[in-house]
């Protein structure tokens, strides 16, 4: 018959109960990281669906304004002026806004 010892337990007890104690904090630690990680990477989704929806929402960037060749100043007043002349001769401009105008480039 065996005896049951009263009081510690033996060396393997004691192996068996830590063994079980350690792969329960292994199997716990495991579980909180794994629930961790996958709110990381939910957070990390919400994150790049929002920007994309921000990006999705922004208008385009304007194009550039052309650059215009550089004319000489000389031939470019003459245009200006030319312009104000047909302005004036189609009646958008009176006579003193005409005036003015002119006088503005030339001045």
């Amino acid at each position: 018959m065996l005896r049951r010892r009263i009081g510690r337990p033996g060396l393997i007890g004691a192996a068996a109960r830590t063994a079980v104690i350690a792969g329960t904090a292994t199997a716990t630690s495991n579980a909180v990281n794994r629930r961790q990680a996958a709110r990381a990477q939910e957070q990390a989704e919400a994150q790049a669906y929002e920007q994309q929806q921000y990006a999705a929402a922004q208008p385009p960037p304007p194009a550039p304004a052309p650059v215009a060749p550089a004319a000489p100043a000389q031939s470019d007043l003459i245009g200006q002026l030319t312009q104000l002349g047909q302005l004036h001769d189609q009646g958008v401009l009176s006579d003193e806004e005409f005036a003015a105008a002119k006088q503005q480039l030339l001045g």
